[in-house]
This record gives C-alpha cells, structure tokens and sequence, in this order.
C-alpha cells in the first residue's frame, strides 16, 4: 500500500471561509471549510479575520493558522467537493 504523501504550495482566499488551495502536483482544490469550522480548535476560524490570516507551514507543508489549527495535506488534497469529510465529534460519538 503506498502512502500519498502531498504538499500544499499555495492558496488563494476567495471568500470568508473558501480557499482554492495549489499541491505540488500541480493540482487545485476548492475547499469550503466553513462545515467542519466546529470544537475547541476549529470553532474559532469562524471568525472571519482570524481565518484570513491562514498561511503556509514551511515545514509541514500545509495550511495552518496562528491559533494551531491546521489541517493534514493529505486531507486537503482528497477532500470530496459539497461533503465535509470530517465530521463534529458529536455526530461520531456513540449514544
């Protein structure tokens, strides 16, 4: 089994909560993440200044934010258009 191994090269905010993100494939992908913005770490980037100031960790490879949010390239890369692949941690807790 190979592991997919990608980095995030650039992005581009189009609106508060959209960002098209470049892999270094050569690839896009347009990303709402405004349906997975939920729980101690992610909830905060609902706010719209805090989110704009999204950038690239040089070492990671990845979108990050200065709270600690990031999320994994690999995510970003195979993350499905119109479904949010993760899911509140509510909706993933057993009753």
């Amino acid at each position: 089994m190979t592991h997919l191994i990608t980095k995030v090269t650039g992005f581009k905010l189009l609106d508060d909560f959209v960002i098209r993100v470049r892999f270094d494939d050569g690839t896009e992908q347009t990303i709402n993440f405004l349906p997975v913005l939920t729980g101690e770490l992610f909830e905060p980037l609902r706010d719209p200044k805090l989110f704009s100031k999204v950038k690239i960790d040089p070492e990671a490879h990845t979108l990050c934010w200065p709270n600690g949010a990031d999320f994994c390239p690999d995510l970003l890369y195979t993350w499905t258009s119109g479904e949010p692949v993760l899911r509140p941690e509510s909706e993933t807790v057993a009753s």
